[in-house]
């Protein structure tokens, strides 16, 4: 699947703070280590902002998942960029597609699936993941 614009933007846009200026294509993808077929992309890493804050592009392949868990003190607020899927929040399945955004209190079960296409989610969390 072609990236859109959207993902474009935040897999090679510029990132700028009042410390720098980070160019976001040189950044490195990396896969998760718990879940097969998902990547991640540290567009604002906590370390940066003193454990506060933190944001990623979150790409799940096709048939793959970011499996049930929860985060014990981040806030999450995740942006789907691109594809359909289902999120899972708090028990509750909810398709989704484009322009839809999950927000998940700290402590709550959730899980991101990527069924007949690939996924791309912006994720942000409070304090830094």
């Amino acid at each position: 699947m072609e990236r859109t614009q959207i993902v474009k933007q935040f897999d090679e846009g510029t990132i700028i703070s009042p410390q720098t200026e980070i160019q976001s294509g040189s950044l490195e993808w990396y896969e998760h280590p718990a879940f097969k077929g998902v990547y991640l992309k540290d567009l604002i890493p906590g370390s940066d902002t003193n454990g506060q804050f933190s944001c990623h592009i979150v790409r799940i392949e096709k048939g793959c998942e970011v499996g049930d868990h929860s985060h014990e003190t981040q806030w999450e607020f995740n942006e789907s960029l691109q594809g359909n899927g289902v999120f899972v929040l708090g028990g509750k399945r909810i398709p989704f597609g484009s322009n839809y955004s999950f927000v998940t209190p700290p402590g709550v079960e959730h899980t991101v699936i990527a069924e007949d296409e690939d996924l791309y989610i912006l994720a942000k969390f409070i304090p830094a993941l």
